[in-house]
């Protein structure tokens, strides 16, 4: 059962309350580059990133926001550490979100000055929490960043916007260790009503870093914890997006993608089946129907192993067979097999579009 958190809207956008998950990033850019940063929010906005956040570590940084605002409507978040003034030039340059830890940002007055500000505007407040960020004294008490620790930092800065009655409010705790970042967020979804960003960070290079996230936030999203999400990786940007949503669809959170679902190949494999499940793969990015399709490598099993799927195709030597939920549909020349599942796939899209 989804954890219904308190909703939260971000130009627009909701965060929470039942509300799908949303896929976000960051740049990478010097936040001062304004048309820099602008081409990078662009490029992640063409492959589906709904949120961006951009750092803002100083006055020249502070600066620039107006004119990055005035340069996408994207929803945009700035991150802010220390300087509680920044935190209020994001506010006016007409920023969506603020992320702060208000533990760091100086007096409870200076807690006070955000939380208004963003009020006033209807801006939510971020609170990020990781494992290099706990105080020392919950450090010395739990023996470490521990998922305890984590949580108990998280709340406590959560209580200072409270004290001022703000409560429009998104929590986000990460550790670089999975285990301790699941365990954390499981924890937090106990104790709190307030929605949750997930992502494991430092997960490292795509190589290991999508796997990390992979388990980490689809262990958390299965739980039906979880309202927005970030993959993490030592990368260009642009690539986290894409594998944010592979994670989303592979926890069946995306209802309108298609899912692929294809054999490892074995010694019966009768096609060249490896380049055509790629070249299904990249086609299906494209679509919006909620359809399993099987690609599969030989006759004998493959329509029956795959009886699941709502069309697909299995090859033998030389031509293969269309088939859907487990029936034949027509013998395939192999060059055609491609043409054939595509023109069927198309089919289908049409009908559920009622075109």
């Amino acid at each position: 059962m989804p954890r219904l958190s308190n909703p939260v809207t971000v130009r627009g956008l909701k965060i929470g309350g039942g509300a799908p998950v949303v896929v976000q990033s960051m740049t990478n850019t010097k936040t001062a580059d304004v048309q820099q940063t602008l081409s990078q929010i662009k490029h992640l906005e063409e492959v589906g990133c709904k949120l961006v956040r951009v750092t803002v570590p100083d006055t020249e940084a502070a600066e620039a926001l107006p004119g990055i605002r005035r340069g996408t409507e994207l929803p945009l978040c700035a991150d802010i550490h220390f300087d509680y003034r920044l935190a209020l030039e994001a506010v006016r340059a007409g920023f969506d979100k603020i992320r702060i830890n208000p533990g760091n940002i100086g007096s409870k007055e200076r807690v006070r000055l955000v939380a208004a500000a963003c009020a006033e505007r209807g801006i939510p407040i971020r609170i990020g929490v990781n494992s290099g960020s706990v105080e020392k004294e919950l450090l010395q008490r739990y023996g470490g960043p521990t998922p305890e620790a984590l949580v108990e930092s998280a709340l406590r800065h959560a209580a200072l916007l409270e004290e001022v009655s703000f409560t429009d409010i998104v929590i986000s705790i990460k550790a670089s260790n999975v285990r301790a970042t699941v365990e954390a967020n499981r924890l937090l979804a106990r104790c709190c009503p307030y929605a949750i960003h997930l992502g494991v960070t430092e997960a490292g290079t795509p190589t290991m870093g999508v796997v990390k996230s992979a388990v980490g936030i689809g262990s958390l999203l299965l739980d039906g914890i979880g309202d927005t999400i970030r993959v993490s990786l030592t990368a260009d940007p642009v690539e986290e997006v894409p594998a944010a949503y592979r994670i989303l669809s592979a926890c069946g959170l995306l209802p309108d993608a298609p899912e692929l679902i294809s054999c490892p190949t074995c010694g019966r494999t009768g096609i060249d089946l490896i380049p055509l499940a790629n070249r299904v793969e990249e086609a299906l990015a494209k679509k919006k129907v909620p359809i399993k399709v099987a690609v599969m490598g030989c006759v004998v099993n493959g329509p029956g192993e795959a009886r699941e799927a709502d069309v697909g195709i299995a090859g033998g030597r030389g031509e293969g067979v269309l088939f859907s939920k487990g029936k034949i549909l027509k013998k395939v020349l192999e060059p055609m097999l491609f043409e054939e599942l595509m023109q069927e796939i198309d089919r289908m899209e049409r009908e559920r579009c009622g075109k």
